[in-house]
């Protein structure tokens, strides 16, 4: 290009449809189905993460202005990261995962709070007054796109109900384009109000039609984005600040091990799922590299892009690889089981097989989500493991018995249990050694004979299950879950 502004102006652009795609994705009611809880979740997701960013940029001693950058950067983790490492790992069904995409849904909601808020200080509004009339004007222009996408979704459907898909490409990015315009003269992030605007159109008719449309534009100009930020940057910076960028990673995992860990005692989740929940959030991308944009434009800090990059893509390639090896850390919090009390309450589970069917043997209350697949909740709010998506049994159920005493079987994560236990064998769940054979109580009753059974380690009434499938049927354990 013969004018370096064409290619700023692309870059420009493609920041834009980058935040108008993410308002297309934005669902207000997961927010609203996930109730007090899930804000609980996000908030304290945010607290610890922004909290940590904002302390450690003062104690790089940068400047205040740069703090604020940088407790973004550190505090809000990358949808598009966490949404491809679900999919890459099967994790989409799990009962955790619905938590993980409300967290960044919270996290969306504060974007938009934050990057208004952020501008005027970043801007070098001269005093407070100017700063409050700006930050003023921010949330005004935040105030009225709300109220468009909370009452005038369908006027706005009728305008852009067309058939032709080309009209309808003009239309939105015509609209993208003008209220990010508007948002750039009021002394907004033009990037607030493309995302406003994405939102708005995500609630009318056409909303599934144009997130299609969108997808090939976002992709090319999001791409001329990140390519004018890697120009930007000089590699050699990158080492000068190496050190920042290996301490704002180890702060970030343990701010991220912290937050999954409160999550999953909120939730009553066991280890697995906390630590699925800890290193998928662990992913930091766009919004980052915004807020670097943002910096680099505003004049600050010369060594805060080069920090950005750098922290951005430790964690891009870092946090993948920790997310598939979750089980590691889910085995570390086993460990330590005073870090989740809920999940040591929960009573054990022993896992057999009964013929052509599996069966988990455990008292009421005892089926845990980490252990299997969806949690669900029966009458009585107790919880039960169904087999996750792909189970290869034929016939499974969840067999409670009133014993105390039937330990579990061996260690068993909720993939292999479904998956690789059918190869397995019954070797898998011989009983683990050294776990003594004292008598357990109270003991469990054959309503059929009235038979009392002992129910001893090396002998629970698992084994007598085992000999007499007419037994099972007549026992006094409820069976609570059944897939075919």
């Amino acid at each position: 290009m013969d004018d370096p502004h064409d290619f700023e102006m692309l870059s420009a652009l493609g920041l834009v449809l980058l935040l108008f795609y993410l308002g297309l994705e934005f669902h207000l009611d997961d927010l609203k189905s996930g109730g007090r809880r899930l804000l609980a979740a996000g908030g304290t997701y945010l607290l610890l993460n922004v909290g940590a960013g904002l302390g450690f940029g003062f104690a790089l001693g940068w400047g205040a202005r740069e703090a604020l950058v940088l407790s973004g950067v550190l505090g809000i983790s990358s949808s598009a990261i966490v949404t491809k490492i679900l999919i890459d790992l099967g994790r989409i069904t799990r009962p955790e995962t619905r938590l993980i995409l409300g967290v960044t849904v919270v996290e969306d909601v504060f974007l938009a709070l934050y990057l208004a808020a952020l501008q005027p200080v970043i801007s070098g509004a001269q005093g407070v007054p100017e700063t409050v009339l700006q930050a003023a004007k921010a949330f005004g222009f935040l105030m009225v796109l709300a109220i468009a996408a909370r009452y005038g979704t369908r006027l706005i459907g009728r305008l852009i109900a067309v058939r032709d898909n080309e009209l309808l490409v003009t239309s939105f990015l015509g609209a993208a384009i003008l209220i990010a315009g508007v948002s750039e003269v009021l002394g907004v992030v033009d990037a607030i109000g493309a995302f406003m605007v994405g939102l708005i159109l995500a609630g009318t008719p056409s909303g599934p039609r144009i997130r299609e449309l969108v997808h090939p534009l976002r992709d090319a100009f999001a791409a001329i984005f990140f390519f004018a930020f890697g120009l930007a940057i000089n590699p050699a910076d990158i080492a000068s600040v190496a050190l920042p960028v290996a301490a704002a990673t180890a702060l970030t995992i343990a701010m991220n091990v912290a937050a999954g860990l409160f999550a999953a005692r909120l939730y009553r989740y066991g280890p697995q799922p906390a630590a699925n929940i800890a290193t998928t959030l662990l992913g930091r991308g766009e919004f980052a590299l915004i807020l670097a944009a943002m910096a680099a434009g505003a004049g600050l800090d010369d060594r805060l892009a080069p920090f950005i990059a750098g922290y951005v893509l430790v964690l891009a390639v870092l946090s993948p690889i920790v997310a598939g090896r979750s089980h590691l850390l889910s085995r570390a919090l086993r460990a330590a089981p005073f870090l989740l009390p809920g999940d040591r309450a929960r009573r054990p589970t022993a896992v057999v097989r009964l013929g052509p069917a599996r069966i988990v043997a455990g008292p009421p209350g005892g089926g845990d989500a980490e252990d299997g697949g969806e949690e669900k909740r029966g009458e009585g709010g107790e919880r039960d493991a169904t087999p996750a998506e792909g189970s290869r049994t034929r016939r499974s159920a969840c067999l409670r018995f009133p014993v105390w005493g039937v330990y579990p079987v061996g260690e068993v994560s909720g993939e292999r249990e479904y998956g690789e236990a059918e190869k397995s064998g019954p070797g898998l769940y011989r009983p683990m050694a050294g776990q003594g054979s004292g008598v357990a109580g109270p003991r469990a009753r054959a309503s059929a004979t009235q038979t009392r059974l002992k129910a001893k380690y090396h002998s629970p009434p698992v084994a007598t299950a085992r000999r007499s499938w007419g037994w099972w049927r007549r026992s006094r354990g409820s069976a609570v879950s059944v897939a075919r």
